[in-house]
């Protein structure tokens, strides 16, 4: 018996012991784990890190969980806070420093094969001898060619620090030739087109603001003057922005001195106005912007400061409504913040940022549903933020720019046919077939006439529909072909286009005819109507 109870005693004093340790042990834990509370010091994102590499069940990668935990956090700020890891740091500067390091083509991948649109002048690529319509079939000595590799891992594998090599192996005329390429830095232009549409009036189409972006558009408007240039029409659609010191230098050059171009504004940073010093060569130029959805940040702020001086007129619909500052942060490990410190404002007043509500991801596509890109009664507009321009007129908040002529888009064209097509890229694989067929002629051609002539020659009408029909087994049905025909012929001869020395400017011009946004200008230039 009293085995027993000395056994039983010993176990109940062996329980209050284990009590007691494991009471002692929380309490000594609980102390390390304290949190007082405080979230300004980021204190308790620090011990819960701290505490899963110290107790996790298998090794960590604690680089990439910092930077996952990094990339949450900022996920709970604004949509364009973003933290860059040192790869994606470096694509997003190169991108827009108007030149990055590489081997030096442009090329387009119309079958799941990368072919050679043009190398750049003076470029690695066309030292070692890559030609137009060489086709990519591998790099270094991976395949590149039939095996669905997204476009931009290609450019990633061709793309490398100035001086290292590539072999790049491409298919010519069937025949595989390896070529051994010395990276080097590449010029990107910024604007891709520059003309005369008529005798008096000039077309740019600026693709994004780079660092080089005032000097390209200074020697393109110089041109255009010469050639007689008295209205200019500004291309900003699909201008997703970039730096914005370019778009004051821009919009510097059609202000007059001490016109506001926009001014800034955050809880960090006072208000910070920038104005125009009247230097411009384009005072007296006069002007009309295309925007549209794609036109963002420094396209807003030109645009702004055009509309809210009165200086032209805007064309096109409602831009996308990014108007806030991104302030590059760097660190020593390569990596990077963009971070939020600011809101961009018009001379007006206006926001031009969006609000981010939790639609702010699916605007655009909304904008589709609910007609706006067809309607201007449908698009949505804060009437109850009311702005005045120098002149007097109305304009509205509520984020993006509102156009001063709408013009809607036109859904009118896309007949089953034209779907289909456009699903199989079917224009754009047919150009590539002529390039192929008629390589030595059309490369050769340098002006928009000759062009023209040539490819009025080789009745691409009848090429194509046999071409979509033969390779894609599409045929347009009853009236089809007579009601998209109008619509799909200037885009085949623009594709087609690309591949001569005009490139990008083969496109556009090819393009104008159908270009409603452009057509509502002209129309507006020969009635001599103005909405300002």
């Amino acid at each position: 018996m009293l085995k027993r109870n000395t056994t039983y005693i010993t176990a109940l004093l062996g329980v209050i012991l284990g009590v007691l340790l494991t009471l002692l042990v929380v309490k000594v834990v609980s102390s390390e784990r304290k949190f007082d509370g405080d979230y300004n010091r980021w204190r308790k994102l620090n011990l819960i890190l701290q505490e899963v590499q110290a107790n996790y069940v298998d090794t960590i990668d604690m680089a990439a969980m910092t930077d996952a935990a990094v990339a949450a956090a900022l996920a709970k700020l604004d949509p364009h806070s973003v933290y860059l890891p040192p790869v994606e740091l470096t694509e997003s500067e190169s991108e827009l420093s108007g030149n990055f390091e590489g081997i030096g083509i442009t090329f387009n991948v119309p079958n799941d094969t990368a072919i050679v649109l043009n190398p750049v002048p003076g470029g690695p690529s066309e030292k070692a001898g890559l030609r137009q319509g060489d086709r990519i079939v591998k790099v270094n000595e991976r395949s590149v060619a039939g095996v669905k590799m997204p476009q931009d891992s290609m450019v990633r594998l061709m793309k490398g620090p100035k001086g290292t090599k590539v072999k790049i192996t491409v298919s010519r005329d069937g025949v595989l030739i390896p070529f051994d390429i010395t990276r080097d830095k590449i010029p990107v232009n910024s604007i891709d087109a520059a003309f005369m549409i008529d005798e008096t009036t000039g077309y740019v189409k600026l693709s994004k603001f780079t660092r080089t972006t005032y000097k390209e558009f200074k020697e393109a408007t110089q041109k255009l003057l010469d050639a007689g240039m008295q209205h200019l029409l500004f291309d900003l659609r699909n201008n997703s922005g970039g730096y914005f010191d370019q778009s004051l230098l821009l919009a510097n050059e059609f202000l007059e001195n001490g016109d506001q171009i926009v001014y800034m504004e955050g809880l960090h940073r006072p208000r910070q106005e920038y104005d125009a010093d009247g230097r411009g060569s384009l005072k007296d130029v006069r002007l009309s912007v295309l925007i549209d959805e794609g036109s963002a940040s420094s396209s807003e702020i030109f645009s702004g400061a055009v509309q809210d001086n009165d200086r032209g007129v805007i064309y096109g619909r409602r831009s996308f409504g990014k108007g806030l500052v991104q302030e590059p942060i760097n660190f020593t490990d390569g990596s990077g913040l963009r971070l939020t410190v600011a809101r961009f404002h018009t001379p007006s007043g206006r926001c031009i940022q969006k609000p981010y509500d939790k639609d702010y991801a699916y605007d655009i596509y909304e904008r589709y549903v609910h007609g706006e890109m067809t309607s201007a009664d449908s698009m949505k507009i804060d009437t109850t933020s009311v702005y005045y321009t120098v002149k007097g007129r109305r304009v509205y908040g509520g984020g993006g720019i509102v156009p001063d002529v709408f013009v809607p888009m036109d859904t009118t064209k896309a007949t089953s046919f034209y779907i289909k097509c456009n699903k199989k890229a079917t224009t754009v694989r047919f150009a590539s077939a002529m390039f192929d067929k008629y390589r030595s002629s059309l490369s050769q051609i340098s002006d928009f006439r000759s062009l023209c002539t040539y490819l009025g020659s080789l009745d691409l009408e009848r090429q194509f529909l046999e071409y979509a029909e033969k390779t894609d087994g599409i045929k347009p049905g009853p009236g089809e072909w007579e009601k998209s025909k109008e619509y799909m012929m200037p885009q085949i001869l623009g594709l087609t286009g690309r591949y001569s020395k005009l490139e990008e400017e083969a496109f556009h011009r090819f393009y104008l005819p159908i270009d409603d946004v452009i057509q509502a200008v002209l129309a507006d230039k020969k009635s001599s109507s103005t909405v300002l």
